[in-house]
Parts: structure tokens; C-alpha cells; sequence
């Protein structure tokens, strides 16, 4: 299943804008952007995302990254079990 990363676009204020666009060009993930995802607590104080309905939050937008990569790799390590 293709990764689906969700981004807030009240939240590009702390350098998630540039994060979407470099996740965006990988042809193996679903970004998508919207104007709110209804975590607007958390969207005012740093930078977060969405990746297969699950919150991710970080301390700076490469923090983010890595955060996004290591859960992606842990849900396909889980979809790859599943297979088995």
C-alpha cells in the first residue's frame, strides 16, 4: 500500500512546505495538502503531519523527515509480514 502523507497547510510556517514538495516528488508516496487537518493545537506549535492517519510531530522539519521515514519503513515491515 502506498504511503499517504498528509500535510497542513496552516502549518508550512514551520518549513513543512519544502518537506511536501521533496515528499511529493517520490513517485511512491500519496501527499496531499490541506487547508486543515483539525489538529490545530499542535499546527501552531510545530511542525507535524499525517502519514496513513497517524499524527507525526517534530522539532524541526528534518526531524519530520526522519520521523516519516522510519514509519514508513515500520508499515511496510507490517505489510510485508502480512503477506507472508
Amino acid at each position: 500500500m502506498r504511503p499517504i502523507i498528509e500535510f497542513c497547510a496552516s502549518n508550512i510556517g514551520h518549513g513543512t512546505e519544502a518537506l511536501k514538495l521533496k515528499l511529493e516528488s517520490n513517485p511512491e508516496y500519496d501527499v496531499i495538502e490541506y487547508g486543515c487537518l483539525n489538529n490545530c493545537g499542535e499546527c501552531y506549535l510545530r511542525p507535524f503531519a499525517m502519514v496513513n492517519g497517524d499524527i507525526l510531530e517534530a522539532d524541526t522539519p528534518e526531524e519530520l523527515e526522519a520521523i516519516i521515514a522510519a514509519a514508513i519503513k515500520e508499515q511496510e515491515a507490517w505489510d510485508n509480514l502480512e503477506l507472508d
